[in-house]
């Protein structure tokens, strides 16, 4: 994972982050491949029904409106890695 995507993708999940702590959630970074950043729900919000619903379009948009480069974002199921 680069270093440097990993930090930019982390400063706008903080802006994001207050939002998830207030229901006991979190949001956790995977892997970032080219142009494509891997997210996970943890917590709270691993099965809450609102993360399909509306949080992953929020999530979606905040990332990829604010980081040029990033095409895609895939948020994976509960404990499922990539290799």
């Amino acid at each position: 994972m680069q270093e440097d995507k990993l930090k930019e993708v982390e400063a706008v999940l903080e802006k994001i982050r207050p939002a998830l702590k207030d229901h006991q959630g979190e949001l956790k970074v995977v892997d970032i491949k080219g142009g494509t950043v891997y997210l996970q729900f943890e917590g709270g919000c691993s099965d809450c029904p609102v993360v399909d619903v509306s949080l992953k379009d929020v999530v979606n948009i905040a990332i990829k409106g604010n980081l040029a480069w990033v095409e895609k974002v895939e948020i994976l199921a509960h404990k499922i890695s990539i290799g």
